[in-house]
């Protein structure tokens, strides 16, 4: 049973309550926004809580056990708050929301009812519909590792170990011309060896997509081409710094990185083809490497 602290409890037992709802959402960037079915601004916790004229929450569905419980909230798109630019870019994707439930004459009488993470957001006419998923979605994101031919570190990461600042790494490059919808062309690719930054990742500096990384697909000479559409939200002139790829094989990481002694992955396991095969006479079977 949930209980209450002794304000809001009281108020909660007076049998004509001033309650609203008050959504804080926290951006993986760091922003911090407030909203409130409440036709008032609301202030409490260092928060300012503004009006979201249609915006309303919807039912949840209390669940027993570790299964993900969720809900939705549901509100007109404001350019000033929400825009729809923000959500096609992702930048509410994954974002921290608390749920709280307020007494809107006296805010300090209040309880956090629920925390949430943005999971799948839709867009229509101007409306959109968050799903909020509650703590227990953790547990359905696979956890350790596997035993598998390729490395499962990030190219730059602490089990990695590469160097991403390095000059021959990295490039600081300008968009000169959009090609279709997820390819740009660059200048400043210039020097680097054909498909460098293949597999490698964008860092968007300026323009609507500032702070942004995008997968870089592949690259045919000054062009590079994303994993997802761009060409909506760049404009030329706008700058990106890309970090060059790594396609997680043995090969390229001792080749191209000189980074052979910390690959994550087992490139010397056997495949399926040798744990179906049968065994035979002439088998070496003295303890030896059996993948050369």
């Amino acid at each position: 049973m949930r209980r209450f602290e002794e304000g809001f409890a009281g108020h909660l037992a007076s049998g004509a309550t001033t309650l609203a709802w008050c959504w804080k959402i926290v951006r993986s960037n760091g922003v911090v926004l407030g909203f409130t079915d409440h036709d008032i601004k609301l202030a409490f916790g260092g928060v300012d809580y503004g009006p979201a004229h249609g915006l309303d929450g919807g039912e949840t569905v209390q669940r027993l056990g570790a299964q993900t419980q969720t809900s939705e909230v549901l509100g007109v798109l404001h350019a000033e708050a929400i825009s729809e630019d923000d959500i096609a870019l992702g930048r509410y994707d994954g974002a921290r929301v608390e749920s709280w439930r307020v007494n809107w004459r006296e805010p300090g009488e209040r309880a956090l009812i629920r925390i949430d993470t943005i999971g799948e957001i839709t867009r229509e006419d101007g409306v959109f519909r968050a799903e909020l998923r509650s703590g227990q979605h953790a547990m359905n994101v696979p956890r350790g590792r596997l035993y598998q031919h390729v490395c499962d570190a990030r190219l730059g990461d602490g089990r990695c170990g590469v160097d991403l600042g390095q000059a021959g790494y990295r490039a600081e490059v300008t968009v000169v011309d959009k090609i279709d919808a997820a390819s740009v062309e660059l200048s400043g690719l210039e020097g680097f060896a054909a498909g460098w930054f293949g597999q490698g990742v964008a860092k968007w500096t300026s323009g609507k997509r500032a702070g942004i990384e995008d997968i870089v697909a592949r690259q045919e000479g000054a062009r590079l081409s994303f994993g997802r559409p761009v060409a909506d939200w760049v404009e030329v002139g706008d700058t990106l710094t890309v970090y060059a790829g790594c396609d997680k094989q043995f090969a390229t990481c001792g080749g191209k990185f000189g980074n052979a002694v910390n690959f994550q992955g087992f490139p010397h396991i056997p495949g399926n083809d040798f744990v179906l095969r049968y065994p035979g006479s002439g088998d070496r079977l003295d303890g030896g490497r059996i993948v050369p």
